[in-house]
């Protein structure tokens, strides 16, 4: 005898867990707020952290059912977050691919030195820029203001008793459509970005593919972490391709600062010209591989977006058939 798809549903949620937007909120805060000490000591990995994490918070604000200038202030907040350490980092691994080919001896050290010299000085005048502009108690303080909404979003959680019956009731749930919704609507923005990218190597296009795969995977993992679902192959396809990307990426920027240092050169110097045009063609060849790589990536990339763009009332419906 066949049994009720009701049944099914109810073991399914029974065993799922319920999580609430301010334990997703303190999760996120937490791993920003444990990478502030390293930033303000100049640590290239905690800044790195830190700039992720803000990210992350930027992803969960709109879905958590703030008041809309709160959360416009708190986003203000973030997104300053995410652009100041941005410069600082764009410039650290800038640094690191310089060390790589030092360590490497894939090209001589002389011209790529005369780069990175260039490079470090930039990077030293981004981070005084940094902490004058963005001090770190200023990020403490940002940190603060989240943990006392924390606190806000637990207190309204318990008066509404949102832990009764697993968050079935529709008003308590909302924000759980909502995250679905953003995954659906950062599907669907991945896949016109892949689209329009093409086959041809064009770093301007590949670079918005880039940031759509990042806002994706943040959204993902929102939707997993509130529903207990796991999209853990989805999840290691997308950050797959976005490391390809992202390197590629951060290797066409160094080939930008060498041909900057090849105008500058002064007095003029046909021989480090040369030198310095053998680094172009052997970062570029890396571009090109990892284009390749990119492209073997592609059918899987647009498979995930395809699935993902129809929304969470048709993936509940494609789910419930499958389980009956």
């Amino acid at each position: 005898m066949r049994t009720p798809l009701g049944a099914y549903t109810i073991r399914i949620d029974s065993i799922m867990p319920v999580i609430r937007r301010s334990e997703l909120l303190k999760a996120r805060l937490d791993r920003f707020s444990r990478v502030l000490q390293g930033v303000e000591n100049g640590d290239i990995t905690a800044l790195h952290r830190a700039r992720v994490a803000s990210r992350r918070l930027r992803e969960l604000l709109p879905v958590l059912q703030l008041d809309h200038d709160v959360a416009a202030k708190l986003n203000r907040r973030l997104r300053r977050v995410t652009a100041r350490l941005g410069t600082v980092r764009e410039l650290d691994v800038l640094l690191l691919l310089i060390d790589e080919l030092h360590v490497s001896r894939r090209v001589r050290t002389g011209p790529i030195a005369r780069v990175g010299v260039a490079i470090s000085k930039q990077r030293d005048d981004a981070r005084k820029r940094l902490f004058h502009q963005l001090p770190v108690d200023e990020l403490r303080r940002t940190a603060r203001k989240l943990d006392r909404l924390v606190d806000e979003l637990a207190k309204q959680e318990d008066a509404a008793g949102t832990l009764s019956k697993g968050g079935t009731n529709t008003a308590k749930s909302g924000w759980r459509w909502a995250i679905g919704a953003r995954v659906a609507k950062r599907a669907s923005r991945l896949h016109a970005a892949i689209d329009k990218a093409g086959a041809v190597y064009l770093p301007e296009r590949l670079h918005d593919v880039r940031l759509a795969i990042k806002k994706m995977r943040y959204a993902l993992e929102l939707g997993a972490d509130a529903s207990g679902a796991r999209r853990e192959p989805d999840l290691r396809t997308l950050t797959r391709g976005q490391e390809v990307l992202g390197r590629m990426l951060d290797l066409q920027m160094l080939i930008d600062r060498v041909r900057d240092v090849q105008a500058a050169l002064t007095p003029p110097s046909l021989g480090v010209w040369r030198d310095l045009d053998a680094v172009v063609e052997s970062l570029d060849d890396d571009c090109r591989r990892l284009h390749a790589r990119y492209m073997r990536a592609r059918v899987s990339l647009l498979a995930i977006a395809d699935r993902h763009v129809r929304g969470p009332v048709a993936e509940k419906i494609a789910s419930s058939r499958r389980v009956s």
